[in-house]
């Protein structure tokens, strides 16, 4: 019900209260476990091939991760909220992946960086990286290091634009869809 005592239809009503805190309980144990198993992986002790092979498995994990998580929101009973929780687990999915590289990257190549990266600095400049806030303190400092962190700029990059326009279409479909079956289950006919 509304404010002035008018009925709500049901495809616009929000999630309620317990979904939500299902929600966000799910996104804090799949980015607890995310950041448990980057902080437990020895990363420090990666051959070029084994980085190379976890940078390029893990992009494609991240592009199926999106995809499966797109079909999840367009069947979702609320939309909104499971593209909000897809992006909460998709974004630190990314991120550490990137980390994880450029900590191995820093010991098979000291010069790549200052020196070794630890879990944490790693995990730092990526954000810096992905934020666009580049401190400085942290750079890349041979062609290697900079091709990686290009691909990570330009993988922000769409990450921020394609990712988020995808999940936001997704919302929009499935609100759609909802709306429509709900129309054919009344009785009424699809828009």
């Amino acid at each position: 019900m509304t404010p002035g005592g008018e009925a709500v239809p049901e495809g616009h009503l929000g999630p309620p209260a317990r979904r939500i805190v299902w929600t966000v309980v799910r996104v804090v144990v799949s980015v607890t476990a995310l950041v448990a198993l980057y902080y437990l992986l020895p990363l420090d002790h990666s051959s070029t091939a084994t980085t190379l092979t976890m940078l390029l498995v893990g992009l494609a994990g991240f592009v199926a991760l999106v995809s499966v998580q797109v079909r999840s929101i367009l069947h979702a009973r609320h939309p909104g909220l499971r593209a909000a929780e897809a992006m909460a687990i998709s974004i630190p999915f990314f991120l550490l992946l990137f980390s994880a590289s450029y900590v191995a990257l820093s010991v098979l190549s000291p010069g790549s960086f200052r020196g070794p990266l630890s879990h944490t600095e790693a995990l730092y400049f990526t954000v810096t990286v992905f934020s666009t806030v580049g401190f400085g303190d942290i750079t890349a400092k041979d062609d290697t290091a900079r091709l990686v962190v290009t691909v990570q700029m330009l993988a922000d990059l769409v990450v921020l634009g394609l990712a988020v326009k995808i999940f936001v279409g997704a919302v929009r479909r499935g609100r759609r869809r909802r709306t429509g079956s709900h129309a054919v289950e009344d009785g009424g006919e699809r828009p």
